[in-house]
């Protein structure tokens, strides 16, 4: 018997760029390529292009599915990054993966310009933290034929939004996804081609994604495959009172209880360790088979299944 919610339950499988996921009974573990100078996590590791490039396929080595290329931050903090400087940060390391994996491979922007030259490059997938609300991209998403992850944020690009309030953040990140998954259906976008984020941390503060991550079931009822954005997140920091680079437990915490919920994607930036996490999820779950069975079976009488 499985257990998990029942909108998850009816997601039908899904082709993304040349591979096909069954949201249903599987996750995808989403790796995170940031060719930035600044990111928040590594803080300039990858920023070279060979150095993105290996961080990218190892990660597939590492057993992710899909892997998010980023050139431009989300923290109004960081320096501005003109739209020439951002393609010339991404499309190269798209076209270095692609020309070296079938990787599903996402560009985390929501600039229509730079969506244009990835989806050219070989992308597959557009992740747009503004949730199609920056004139010009849900065409180009829709004339491509590309996957698009709708995200709920509430700023303007690259602004502050100090001290968010919600009545009921849950039900204003439904609303809102909702709203944006219909604007993208009526522009043209396939709904079978979008994913929806509730965006941890995206203009809420800690008690809000702890919120969103106790009722995520709600989210998921939307019926539509789920990404969660969780790794190494101030919520997780603030949560357990841990620095940047001690947080790795409290993240996997968090992604446990999201796949249990109904998250169907998770973008991290430990790939090994979230695929373990979600393969033991999944398995009690009893969406997935266990590796092997050996411990106390008999294989000679025993049916291993058998609870007697």
């Amino acid at each position: 018997m499985t257990t998990v919610p029942p909108a998850v339950a009816a997601l039908t499988p899904r082709r993304i760029g040349a591979r096909t996921f069954d949201f249903a009974r599987r996750c995808a573990v989403m790796a995170v390529v940031n060719r930035t100078p600044d990111s928040f996590f590594d803080r300039g590791a990858t920023f070279a292009l060979e150095r993105a490039v290996e961080h990218a396929l190892r990660a597939v080595d590492d057993g992710a599915d899909w892997v998010d290329v980023g050139g431009l931050p989300f923290s109004p903090d960081t320096p501005e990054v003109s739209v020439a400087e951002e393609i010339d940060r991404v499309l190269p390391v798209v076209e270095a993966i692609r020309s070296r994996s079938d990787v599903v491979i996402s560009v985390d922007t929501y600039r229509p310009e730079v969506a244009e030259a990835v989806l050219d490059g070989g992308a597959d997938v557009i992740n747009d933290v503004m949730g199609l609300r920056v004139p010009g991209l849900v065409e180009v998403v829709a004339d491509r034929g590309a996957t698009v992850v709708v995200a709920h944020s509430r700023a303007e690009p690259h602004q502050h939004l100090r001290a968010p309030r919600y009545d009921d953040v849950v039900a204003d990140v439904v609303a809102y996804l909702e709203d944006r998954v219909a604007a993208a259906v009526a522009a043209g976008v396939a709904e079978e081609a979008i994913v929806i984020d509730p965006g941890h941390d995206l203009n809420k503060n800690t008690l809000h994604s702890l919120e969103l991550t106790r009722r995520l079931e709600e989210v998921a009822a939307i019926g539509l495959p789920l990404l969660v954005a969780l790794s190494n997140k101030d919520f997780v920091g603030e949560t357990l009172d841990r620095p940047q680079g001690e947080r790795l437990p409290g993240s996997l915490a968090a992604a446990a209880l999201c796949v249990e919920r109904g998250a169907r994607v998770l973008r991290v930036h430990q790939v090994r360790e979230t695929v373990d996490v979600v393969r033991m999820t999944e398995a009690v779950l009893g969406l997935r088979e266990p590796a092997y069975l050996r411990h106390n079976i008999d294989t000679a009488t025993d049916d291993p299944r058998s609870n007697g």
